[in-house]
């Protein structure tokens, strides 16, 4: 009898086991379904090649925007990129030997220098320099050494803060999304950024940039649909800030050969945003770019030459050309420029999309 009990028991724990089994498998297979119809784009690219102002454009279009108070989050990533910047050129203007036109300004160099952090800044820490940041901006030795930044390391978007550096010393001040966009913070880690675009579920993945954060870039790539792969093309006449040895666009170009090569992407389409080129078309008309690259054979003043030029290095990396290479030229802090392009890409992006799910 207790046999016969322990038996109907067994028997009555196992359809419940069965039972929750099939609610988990059912469960999972829905999860799967679902992550089958988001889109997951993977950003990658060197440090500054712009991955993070491509999302913040994303938010902008697509997204939810900045309302004020997340336009005033960024106060403190301004506030650090003015007077960490500030610093770099003082610094270089000192090791590069340039004279001050006014002698004067060393003492308002030394109190930029007595901030021990710039990190965490806020309004009542900031607001005090501002006319030391100004005084110096003015200065013509700082101007010449702004000039050679090349020669060392220094944000892209420094200038730009420096001349707008009155309005931004304002108590009242709220940054321009302008502001937000050319604001920088290196990526740490790995960010998603889920955007729902006409309709679609987008996934972002942003990931650090910098060598040290490039191991962790394997860890995204499950069901990847797209990668974005995001270069600064103005940067032909710069060394990496990791070993001040190797050519950025070097470094670029050689990333870009390890992933469009990769067994996991044979076949999968790669979108190439050359980015910053408003700084390009500055630059070659100042810069020979066969200073740099000796087998450049055209017009080194020419945008046009010189862009072709580039996208050949990385189109040239490709041992498979059965996968796609889409190509645009960008400015990530355009706003409309970025528009244009991603409503061109996301068409490409859906139809890749659609294919793996009609393969599957």
């Amino acid at each position: 009898m207790a046999s016969w009990l322990g038996s109907c028991f067994l028997t009555e724990n196992a359809k419940v086991q069965r039972s929750r089994s099939r609610k988990i498998d059912r469960m999972l297979a829905r999860d799967k379904k679902n992550s089958r119809l988001i889109v997951k784009l993977l950003l990658l690219g060197a440090g500054e090649s712009g991955k993070s102002t491509f999302l913040k454009q994303m938010r902008i279009i697509h997204g939810s925007d900045f309302n004020e108070d997340s336009l005033r989050e960024y106060k403190p990533v301004i506030y650090m990129n003015i007077v960490k910047g500030m610093k770099v050129l003082i610094d270089a203007r000192n090791k590069l030997k340039v004279p001050w036109e006014d002698p004067q300004k060393e003492e308002y160099a030394n109190r930029i220098f007595s901030i021990e952090s710039a990190q965490d800044m806020d309004e009542s820490d900031f607001l005090p320099y501002v006319d030391c940041i100004e005084q110096l901006w003015q200065d013509k030795a700082i101007k010449l050494t702004f000039d050679r930044r090349r020669e060392f390391q220094l944000g892209d978007s420094l200038k730009y803060f420096l001349e707008n550096i009155l309005r931004i010393g304002q108590k009242s001040y709220i940054p321009s999304k302008l502001d937000i966009l050319l604001a920088r913070k290196a990526t740490k880690g790995i960010v998603e950024h889920p955007i729902k675009i006409c309709g679609v579920p987008f996934l972002f993945v942003d990931v650090g940039g910098q060598r040290s954060q490039r191991p962790k870039w394997y860890k995204c790539f499950d069901d990847v649909t797209s990668i974005l792969f995001l270069v600064s093309s103005s940067e032909f006449d710069q060394v990496l800030q990791e070993d001040r040895m190797t050519n950025r666009l070097v470094e670029s170009c050689d990333i870009f050969e390890t992933l469009v090569n990769y067994p996991l992407f044979t076949g999968m389409a790669f979108i190439l945003f050359l980015n910053k080129t408003d700084l390009l078309e500055e630059k070659v008309k100042q810069i020979n770019i066969k200073d740099y690259f000796s087998n450049f054979s055209k017009d080194p003043h020419s945008l046009t030459d010189v862009q072709s030029f580039i996208l050949d290095m990385f189109d040239n990396k490709r041992r498979d050309k059965s996968g796609l290479l889409y190509h645009h030229f960008t400015t990530a802090i355009d706003t409309e420029n970025i528009r244009f392009v991603f409503d061109s890409v996301k068409s490409k992006i859906l139809q890749d999309n659609l294919k793996t799910l009609m393969l599957q």
